[in-house]
């Protein structure tokens, strides 16, 4: 895509950003919108700028660590129980149920039991942020798997592969596309997972941040965290997109095609 077509793509959008801002900062200044209802962008930005750059950092990093720590723990269990759904269908229809139960459940309900349980260590906080990641995982690689041409499957049945083949030169490079859609999507919630939990019990993270703004009426600096946490997902899923692009290429033109 050359320069001037991306330029195209992205000032529509960057132009509709820019008008609310300036509505919403208009609103505040001039529409008597109280400041603790709703603050001015001007105001959350001198607050978030008021914030030492290395308590942001501490905070940053505490939460990144979570994120990055339960993503990794959804996605290893995830991996193994995608191949074993789409290898037996008994298992699906034993795990499915399952599945949907934990991702039908509120995290929020079970996360002050995880902490009584574990402590309040970064155990809990993990396993809350993997509960919230690992159902979209779950799903789009078994899909993906799932949807292999079956003319491919039965060539290399023919040709006497063994099932470990099957898996990773077919099926695998099959179910790219939906793999790094599922990994977007999941990428996304660990980071709500992990505010979540930091909301329940942390000393440290931007979950934990936004909490201890709000118990002192510090409604700016808490915007200014949310600012944060917005640019962190954001970060997540276009890095998520950068490695399909450098590493699957074809995956990404296989996605539009569809």
């Amino acid at each position: 895509m050359s320069a001037a077509a991306r330029l195209r793509r992205l000032v529509p959008p960057a132009a509709t950003i820019a008008a609310l801002l300036i509505l919403w900062e208009a609103a505040s200044r001039f529409g008597g919108l109280p400041a603790w209802l709703l603050p001015s962008p001007s105001a959350i930005v001198q607050a978030g700028l008021s914030v030492d750059a290395g308590q942001w950092l501490r905070h940053l990093l505490a939460t990144l660590r979570i994120v990055v720590l339960g993503f990794a723990v959804a996605l290893a269990v995830s991996l193994p129980l995608a191949f074993a759904i789409t290898q037996s269908d008994l298992i699906r229809r034993c795990v499915y149920p399952i599945l949907v139960v934990i991702q039908s459940t509120p995290i929020v309900a079970i996360a002050p039991i995880l902490i009584v349980t574990f402590g309040p260590t970064d155990v809990p906080r993990v396993i809350i942020t993997a509960m919230i990641a690992f159902f979209p995982l779950v799903v789009g690689i078994s899909t993906g798997l799932a949807e292999t041409p079956p003319e491919l499957v039965e060539l290399s049945r023919s040709l006497g592969a063994p099932r470990w083949r099957q898996y990773w030169e077919i099926r695998m490079p099959a179910a790219v596309p939906y793999i790094f859609a599922a990994v977007k999507i999941s990428i996304t919630l660990a980071v709500i997972g992990a505010v979540v939990a930091e909301f329940v019990a942390a000393e440290e993270g931007i979950g934990y941040f936004i909490r201890a703004s709000t118990a002192f009426f510090k409604i700016p600096r808490a915007f200014a965290a949310l600012a944060v946490l917005v640019a962190i997902s954001l970060g997540l899923f276009h890095l998520t997109v950068l490695v399909q692009r450098l590493l699957f290429p074809r995956s990404l033109k296989t996605a539009t095609d569809k």
